[in-house]
Formats: C-alpha cells, sequence, structure tokens
C-alpha cells in the first residue's frame, strides 16, 4: 500500500512529490505528461528562480527534479491515465490503465484546461499572436497593440497586466455589462491605453505569419469590425480537470474542487487537491506548487498522527 498517490504531472503535482521523497513518503506518482497547461506556452517568464523557460523546457526541469529525489520512494507512471479513484474503509483504490493501486491519501493535482476561443484563425495563430496567459507571455507584446477576450475578473486583470508594458489594450465584452467587479472594472478603463468594446463577439483572426488583426461582429446590429492587433488574449474561462472526482468528492458550480484553504483537505477525508482544479482564489504556477507543498505537510501530519 502507498502512503500517497498524486494525480497529476504539472507544478503542484511535482511539488508535492518532492516533498514527498525528501518526507519518505511511499508514494505514487501518476500522470499522462510532466509540465501541465504550461507547455503550451513558449516564454513563461514569471516561474521564480528562473528569469525566462519556454514551457516544454518547463515540463522537462519539473520532471528531472522529481526524478533526482525519487529513487526507492516515489514511483512515477507517465503516460497514464486515471479512470476511477474509489474509497474504502480504510483506503482509496486508484484504476490507471487497467491497473489498480492501493494507498492510504490520494492529492488531486490534475490542474485544468483553459477554454479554447474557436473563430478561424484562432488555432492556427496559437503561440503567434494568440495566448491564454497574459503572466506568461505578456511580456513579450511590449509596445504593441493587443486584445483581450473576455470581460470578467480574469480578462481585466489580464489587461492591468498588459496595460504596464503595451502600447494599448483593446477588452472585448460579449454582453452589455461586465462580469468583474466594478471597482476592478473603473479602475482599468481610467488608464488612457485601455478601451473597452461591449456587445461584439469574435468572429476571426487575421495575420500572416503572426497575428495582425481580430475581426468581431457586434451581436445587436451584425456589423462586422476590424482592428490591427498583434496580440490576443483569451480570458474566456477555465475547464477543470476533474471528472475523475465527479461525485467522489464536493464540487462548486465551476466544477473545482471545494478545498479547505487552509490546509488544501477537500470535505472527503483523506483526499487533498491542489492547483488549478481546486476553487482557489487565483491560478499560478507558483500558487499551484505551493499550495501542493501545503497540502503534503498537512497529509505527513495526517499519516503520521
Amino acid at each position: 500500500m502507498y502512503d500517497l498517490i498524486i494525480i497529476g504531472g504539472g507544478p503542484a503535482g511535482v511539488s508535492a512529490g518532492v516533498y514527498a521523497a525528501r518526507k519518505m513518503l511511499k508514494t505514487l506518482l501518476i500522470t499522462e505528461s510532466f509540465g501541465g497547461q504550461s507547455t503550451d506556452s513558449m516564454g513563461i517568464q514569471n516561474w521564480i528562480g528562473t528569469v525566462e523557460i519556454a514551457g516544454p523546457d518547463l515540463g522537462k526541469s519539473l520532471e528531472a527534479h522529481l526524478r533526482a529525489y525519487a529513487d526507492g520512494v516515489v514511483d512515477i507512471k507517465t503516460n497514464t491515465r486515471v479512470s476511477k479513484i474509489s474509497k474504502t474503509d480504510s483506503s482509496f483504490a486508484v484504476e490507471a490503465d487497467g491497473q489498480s493501486y492501493t494507498t492510504k491519501t490520494v492529492l488531486i493535482a490534475t490542474g485544468s484546461s483553459r477554454r479554447k476561443l474557436e473563430v478561424p484563425g484562432a488555432k492556427e495563430y496559437e503561440n503567434k499572436g494568440v495566448t491564454y496567459c497574459a503572466s506568461c507571455d505578456g511580456p513579450l507584446f511590449s509596445g504593441q497593440d493587443v486584445a483581450v477576450v473576455g470581460g470578467g475578473n480574469a480578462g481585466f486583470e489580464s489587461a492591468a497586466q498588459l496595460l504596464a508594458y503595451c502600447k494599448s489594450v483593446t477588452l472585448l465584452n460579449r454582453g452589455e455589462h461586465f462580469k468583474a467587479d466594478e471597482m476592478t472594472v473603473a479602475k482599468v478603463l481610467a488608464n488612457p491605453k485601455m478601451k473597452a468594446i461591449k456587445n461584439v463577439v469574435p468572429k476571426e483572426i487575421k495575420g500572416e505569419k503572426f497575428v495582425k488583426a481580430l475581426v468581431y461582429e457586434d451581436v445587436n446590429t451584425h456589423e462586422v469590425s476590424e482592428i490591427a492587433v498583434n496580440g490576443i488574449f483569451v480570458e474566456i474561462g477555465l475547464i477543470p480537470a476533474t471528472g475523475l472526482v465527479e461525485g467522489l468528492v464536493p464540487l462548486n458550480e465551476y466544477k473545482q474542487i471545494i478545498i479547505d484553504h487552509k490546509t488544501q483537505r477537500t470535505q472527503v477525508e483523506g483526499i487533498w487537491a491542489a492547483g488549478d482544479s481546486t476553487d482557489a482564489l487565483y491560478h499560478q504556477n507558483n500558487i499551484a506548487s505551493g499550495d501542493a507543498v501545503k497540502a503534503l505537510e498537512d497529509i505527513y501530519l495526517y499519516i503520521h498522527a
């Protein structure tokens, strides 16, 4: 029987795995790949301790760090998908690719995926001007005109970051009213470099080698317009990877795992969660890593209590 099974190989899962190894908890980490959704980014500039790193390189670095400490303590199964977690009286059974593993505790670190923009050109220009992370890629567009798609808090927070170094930021909102809180909206729109367009939806992304323009349509008049931009930051929501635990642990209305934010415990004894699959207030690599370490410390105390 394992002390712990970690599901996920992003910053949260790997951070927990490294700490589990150093605390000598017999652990199994199961993941399809290393790095999480950050592997989609070509330039991550906010991973603390590293000035800039490409997403795929971050994934390799995380794997190397874990393997450096894993020998004899943490078993690693890659290219493996967990299909089911079931609870017994005193343990959990985790099924993955036809095998079943027994563990005292489980840490869910499955992350989430960005809801993708589905218009002509969006897929073709991803990482060529279309991006889903202002924190990761924003500085690459210093001095350029960019657009943000999405009028929620994430959209306005991305716009606020971009205003620090971009020439101009244009935010597109589907409705008449923004979903972001009013104080954030007022503060961001007060910047002279900021512009918001309401009641519009993206229709097409144009470019050559990189993005050159965004075409949008007024939802009321159906008038089609075009703005010249070099970058398009999409903030239309996240899709938590929580289908695996639906029905096992309580989820909120957004399908995020509900946790105790002090310990990362779920409402099911023996299961913890960290990272983008949870209802944490902020979702970033560094935060996911820290939350996973917090969870691991609590798991260690739980096992040895």
